[in-house]
Formats: structure tokens, sequence, C-alpha cells
């Protein structure tokens, strides 16, 4: 019971009474004494009368927090960052002014406003790059020993982790994640990939037992804009480590932290021509991929685009080195180009009766809500074992009212802007296209901002695999619910989807997680956690989420030849 100042003055009197009365007088004052004490709530309740302590039913049951979970705002600094009003390609070691002399707006998603203006390279800037890693790769890079080129890669690292602070800042600004996920995951991550295939650079040959590893050469590289610095590490650190050159073309709408990041490579001494990135849309990407002198294609991005790669080069053969024009239109047949693809996901999160069940919701709101739900692996189907569904639906109903939409920049905030217009509305699109075949539709009941591109977290219920929720990717902060019986349907209803990157599953029987382990065909399944990456872990997909393995000793063999 909480002390207050009538239950001290009721003791008050009690004691005076006690000290001045005989005893059974006194015991009678103390009954009355104790009459005059605050009831407890319960009590008053009763005392008012029956409509008043009318329970209120289980269903109808909310956590209500109103105001009292406002924050203070605690935005980053970002006037400190320097901007340039217009950004070019970086070919050679040197930032040019594009061929076509043409530029392309960046815009900050949370507030619609230009940041600045990026070039457009065609394919003439496409070429020059090309030459300028080819001249790189035979010249320079491939002479080097791994020692030598593992110091590069450290020295990139350490100047990417003394300039965290203004590249999770710029990274916020250009792609709309929460701050809080710039600072404290991708940066992190990034300069860990850094460090750790510059460990790898100089053993190789102990990597592949039996095998003498060698570079591919130029390695064309296309990243999404969901993590533009940390898909830039992620490709560019294993090329690097195993002798090749890059041309990197990030996406077109998140291409500020690339460039940032070519002025880190100039600073660290890197040679001239190593890494290229040339910046653009779709084109860009398209002329990188069909250039003859490519050694090797990785791709990160959606499934469709993929697709297209995938066709594109399949039994196209690459030019012979050292020939004239005229000569190069005869085509001499050669090994085409290899590729890795990495794609789009409909992961599903699989939770038993027997998990943690308060741990799983937290993994749960990881897994779908973190980065906006830009994430490739997002655990976008929830499979819910019938016997606690109501439960669950109850704390995912509670838990999405406590994220905070709103300004990127500020340190509270859990769910950012989304990317663009156009994924704002492909994610309105595919949630009215669930409600109108019949699911239902519960969301946050949060303020958006009046500018910028934003969605509120939501989740679907009442989902089939007939909806188009349950199989097409969303790429937003929207959750589908379904439920199953057994462990036996629980893996069926999983692997019922065209995608195969990742799965979840939530709980206390290790055999049963090894059971679904096996049976699911997913690149990656996590156990009682979700989205937990690290730089020595493989990564990739089956089916139509792509193939190939990046990160891990597995990523360096997608960038040597063995023989």
């Amino acid at each position: 019971m909480l002390a207050t100042a009538d239950t001290f003055a009721t003791v008050g009197t009690v004691k005076a009474a006690i000290q001045r009365k005989p005893a059974a007088r006194a015991v009678s004052v103390i009954s009355r004494a104790m009459a005059q004490l605050p009831k407890p709530a319960a009590k008053r309740a009763a005392a008012a009368g029956p409509a008043a302590s009318k329970p209120v039913p289980a269903k109808d049951r909310r956590l209500n927090f109103g105001s009292k979970w406002d924050y203070a705002p605690a935005p980053e600094d970002f006037k400190y960052i320097p901007i340039a009003p217009r950004h070019e390609l970086f070919i050679g070691g040197k930032f040019v002014v594009p061929q076509s002399g043409k530029y392309f707006p960046s815009l900050n998603p949370a507030t619609e406003e230009q940041l600045s203006e990026i070039a457009l390279a065609d394919e003439t800037d496409v070429d020059r790059a090309v030459k300028s890693a080819r001249a790189a790769y035979e010249n320079v890079w491939s002479r080097l020993s791994g020692a030598e080129r593992g110091k590069y890669l450290y020295r990139i690292a350490r100047i990417i982790q003394e300039k965290s602070r203004e590249l999770a800042v710029l990274e916020t600004m250009d792609g709309g994640k929460p701050i809080k996920e710039s600072r404290d995951f991708d940066l992190p991550m990034v300069a860990a990939h850094f460090f750790y295939y510059a460990g790898w650079a100089d053993k190789l040959k102990y990597a592949f037992p039996g095998k003498t590893p060698q570079p591919l050469g130029v390695a064309g590289q296309i990243i999404p804009w969901n993590f533009p610095l940390l898909m830039a590490a992620w490709k560019i650190a294993p090329a690097l480590a195993c002798g090749n050159t890059v041309v990197l073309k990030p996406a077109e709408t998140t291409s500020l932290t690339a460039l940032r990041l070519a002025e880190i490579f100039a600073e660290a001494g890197l040679p001239d021509g190593v890494v290229n990135i040339i910046t653009g849309a779709g084109a860009t990407g398209s002329a990188l991929v069909n250039h003859p002198d490519v050694d090797k294609i990785a791709f990160t991005g959606s499934t469709e685009v993929g697709k297209a790669i995938a066709k594109a080069i399949a039994g196209r053969a690459a030019l012979p080195r050292g020939l004239s024009d005229a000569d190069a239109q005869q085509r001499v047949p050669t090994k085409s180009p290899r590729l890795t693809l990495e794609l789009g996901g409909k992961a599903a999160n699989i939770l038993f009766e027997d998990a943690p069940l308060d741990q799983a919701i937290e993994g749960v709101i990881n897994g779908i809500y973190f980065n906006q739900g830009h994430v490739c692996c997002a655990g976008s189907r929830l499979f819910v074992q019938e016997g606690i569904y109501a439960a669950v639906i109850k704390k995912l109903r509670d838990r999405i009212q406590t994220l905070r939409v709103g300004n990127p920049l500020d340190k509270n905030t859990d769910i950012g802007a989304i990317n663009s217009r156009a994924q704002l509305d492909k994610i309105r699109e595919l949630v009215q296209s669930g409600v109108d075949e019949g699911a239902d539709l519960h969301q946050s009941a949060c303020a958006l901002p009046a500018k910028g591109y934003w969605f509120a977290p939501s989740f679907l219920t009442g989902v089939t695999h007939a909806h188009r929720v349950a199989q097409e990717e969303i790429f937003g902060p929207v959750l589908s619910v379904m439920t199953f019986r057994t462990p036996e349907e629980a893996f069926e209803r999983a692997n019922n989807t065209p995608y195969g990157l990742s799965a979840g599953v939530w709980t206390d029987k290790g055999s049963k997680i090894f059971k679904l382990v096996n049976k699911l065909r997913a690149g990656v399944v996590w156990a009682n956690t979700y989205n937990k990456f690290d730089p020595t872990s493989p990564f990739g997909g089956y089916k139509e989420s792509g193939f190939g393995r990046e990160g891990g000793l597995q990523g360096l063999g997608a960038y040597l030849k063995l023989t």
C-alpha cells in the first residue's frame, strides 16, 4: 500500500489514543481509525456500486500509454556535415564530370528536400570506369601481395571508424533510416567487413587447401538502397582482398555515402582505378552488366532485375583481351562472366507454443520493423501455432503502439521514412490489396509527419496463401500473420513461396529447431533470434532469392578462380 498524508494522520490518531485511553477503548478507537484508511482500488470500485466494479472483458483490454511515453527530442546535429551541391563520378582515383553532362536530384525522404545533384553515367562513362579498373588490375593491384592489399583494407576500416558519426548521419539523411540504426548497426558492420577481409587477404591459400586461388579481374557490382554503405562494404571488401578491381554502381536514391566512401579510398591511398564508382539509374546498371570486359557481376536487389541480369549474361561470351574493335565484332567465344545474385525474400518467422513469448515478440518486431521493413530477409510472414494466437495478436497490437515514428535523425525514433515515393506507393497498393482480399489491418495510432514518405507500422490478420501480401515482397513495415497446428504444417507453409532467403524459428526444443532448419528452404535460418549478422557468416538464398554466398569464407570463393 502506498503511504499517503491521510494514512499518516490516521496512524498518529491511533498512537495518541493508545497512549491516553485504556486498552479496551483503544481497540475501539483503532477499529474506527482503520475504517478511515484509504481503500484499495478494487474495494473502492466495489463500494461505488455494481456498475463501477464490472470487469473489462479480456478481448477489450488494452494498454493505454497516452502521453506518458513521450520522449524529449534528441536530434542528431547534421549542420556540421558538408554535402556538396553536386557530386561527380569517381573514375581512376578522381572525381570526373559525366560525359552526358546530366545530373539527377538526391532527396531526403523524411523532408522531400533536395540534398544534392548526382552525376548520371552513360555507356561512355561506364566504359571509362571499366577500362580504369582493368588497367589498375593488370598494372598494380593483381601484382601486390596479399599482405599489401590487406594493409589498404585495414587503413580503410580505421578511417571509416574515425568518420563513423559523419557517415551515419549522411546515411540517415539520404536513406531515411533511424540514426540509431545507422550509428549502432550499419557503421560498425561496415568497418567490421573491411577488417575481416583485410585479415583474409594474405591467407587465401589456407582458405582453399589444395587449390591455387587467383583473382577474377574486374568486378561489376550493383547495390540496393536499403543498406547503401553496408552493401558497398559487403561487396568491395572481399573483391579487393582477393585481388580484383571494382566498378560499383550504387542505387540512384542513395548514392551519397558511396561517393563519400570514394573520398575515404583516396584518403587511404588506394591506387587509382582499383575502385571506381559510377552513379545513375537502371540504364547505367544495364551498361555495366552488358560491358564485355567485366569478369564478375555481383547484384543485390529485386528479383525482377536479377532475372533480367541472369538472362542478359547467360551464355554470353566475354571479349578476349587485346582485340581491335574490328576483331571484337567477331565475338570469339570465351567463358561468360561469373554471377552472384542476392535477391528478394518473403521470410517466414515460425512461432511455436513453447517459445519464450515475450522474447519472441521482440524478435518478430525487430524482424519486420527494423529499417522500416526495407530488409530483403525481413520476417514479413509470421506463422503462429494456434494455441497462442490470441496472446500473440494482443502483444503485437500493444507493442506496435510503442514504436516511435518520426524524424530519422532523432535518437528516439524507431521507424524512419520510407525510402522513396515509388516504394511508398507500392506498400500502400499491396496493403490495400490485402484488405480488399479479406484481411484485417491493424496499425499503430501514431501521428505521421506532414512532409516526407511515411507508413505506420502495421500487421494483417486473416491472411491466406492466396493473398498477394503473403506471396509478394512488400519491403515495408507490414507483417502478415497466419496460423499452423503441427511442425510439418509449419515448414510446408513456410516453403510455399517462390523465395528462399531467410527464416526464423522460435521454440524451447532444440530437436524441433534442427528438424525445421533441415527442411526449410532458406539460405539463413535464425533460432530464437532474428536479423543478426556477422561478417564471418555467409549470406544468400535459394530459388528466386538468388544464388551464391556473400560474407564469411564462402564470400571469398565468389571472387576467385580456384585451380
